[in-house]
């Protein structure tokens, strides 16, 4: 038996070191990925092209302006009429138009209520939510400001909010996304070409002279599959140092228990990849059915987007999708230190996937002759 298995094993490792354009796209391609991903993937919004009606041009109206200009995330863009300023959003040069009220600073100076008015974007709908909390912030921190001058203490009675990070204290969104794009990385890569393998070998003609060997078809996809995990976990290693040595990104939790969730992530991934190769006859539709269903997966597995706030039948199709437990375990692990007691529910699932999608890959697979 193992010396059936080896001897698969060791075909599959000449296949894909023979060819090295292969070799450079399995490991270049991931790392290059991973550099470009980890930067562009930031949903933190900058330069806010803002658009100021100052209809009351006193001291205290340019004071918040250049408290507004003075923010890492706004840049204004002109001081005008309404009119104009709707122009610019309407062609797309402006994301925002705030405009303050003839008597603005005097009835702030007096503390009477004034209103400021907010006309957002809303064609990118969290860009917009955003904006407005963040220009809501600053107008209320300028009015706190005012008015702590206006009595002459220090502090408003009331209750401050003070906010503390824990697991990612300075706010970067890096060590927030690397974790999870690694993920990505490694399941697009071991998804496709475990998808392409045996449909490869019916392709080139050789798919026969295996048929006719008396190897089992369980013998067959496991040899088949281990030179893959191989693979997978070479790719990981290489995109934890990047993570760590370039990134910064830390490592709270036990490295081991990182290893052997991948380990057991690899195989439900390949065993996916083998049964759609199993019924598939060309590379091309093993392709297409393995890029069907990742960007169904990413998209779904709250990579990108909280899956708390997807419709109520997105939430519920998203439990069965992997990627989001490998997800939650990778931040959860790296980020918060998390144990296998609490990872325990994602490994089970796994685990369960795994063996139903191994399973599936074994029954459909056929040996057609011998």
């Amino acid at each position: 038996m193992f010396r059936k298995i080896r001897h698969i094993i060791e075909k599959e490792f000449k296949q894909i070191f023979r060819n090295k354009t292969m070799v450079g796209l399995i490991f270049g391609m991931p790392v290059l990925q991973l550099f470009i991903l980890s930067y562009a993937a930031d949903f933190e919004v900058k330069n806010i092209n803002i658009f100021i009606q100052d209809n009351d041009k006193s001291p205290t109206s340019t004071e918040l302006i250049q408290k507004i200009s003075s923010s890492d995330y706004f840049d204004i863009k002109d001081v005008d009429t309404y009119k104009n300023g709707l122009s610019l959003v309407e062609k797309n040069k402006a994301d925002v138009i705030l405009s303050i009220p003839q008597d603005f600073g005097k009835k702030i100076n007096t503390g009477n209520k004034t209103t400021i008015a907010i006309t957002l974007d809303a064609i990118n709908g969290s860009k917009a939510g955003v904006t407005q909390n963040y220009l809501q912030n600053i107008i209320l921190q300028f009015s706190k400001e005012k008015l702590n001058e206006k009595i002459k203490i220090d502090v408003i009675p009331g209750i401050d909010l003070i906010n503390r990070n824990w697991y990612n204290p300075t706010l970067d969104y890096k060590v927030f996304m690397v974790p999870g794009i690694l993920v990505l990385l490694i399941t697009m890569i071991s998804l496709f070409l475990s998808s392409m393998n045996i449909v490869r070998e019916k392709e080139v003609g050789t798919i026969e002279q295996l048929n006719v060997t008396p190897i089992k078809k369980g013998e067959f996809i496991i040899g088949k599959l281990l030179p893959f995990v191989v693979l997978g976990i070479a790719e990981f290693t290489i995109g934890l140092l990047i993570a760590t040595l370039w990134f910064h990104t830390p490592i709270e939790g036990s490295l081991l228990l990182l290893y052997i969730f991948t380990i057991v992530y690899l195989t439900l991934i390949l065993g996916m990849g083998m049964f759609i190769s199993t019924f598939t006859d060309t590379q091309q539709q093993a392709m297409f059915i393995a890029w069907f269903f990742s960007v169904i997966f990413i998209l779904m597995s709250g990579l990108f987007t909280p899956i708390e706030s997807m419709p109520d039948w997105a939430q519920i199709v998203s439990d069965f999708n992997p990627i989001k437990y490998y997800v939650d375990v990778m931040r959860l692990v790296m980020l918060k230190g998390s144990s296998f007691a609490n990872v325990s529910y994602q490994f089970i699932i796994i685990v369960i996937y795994s063996i139903v999608l191994n399973a599936l890959a074994v029954l459909n697979y056929r040996k057609t002759s011998g």
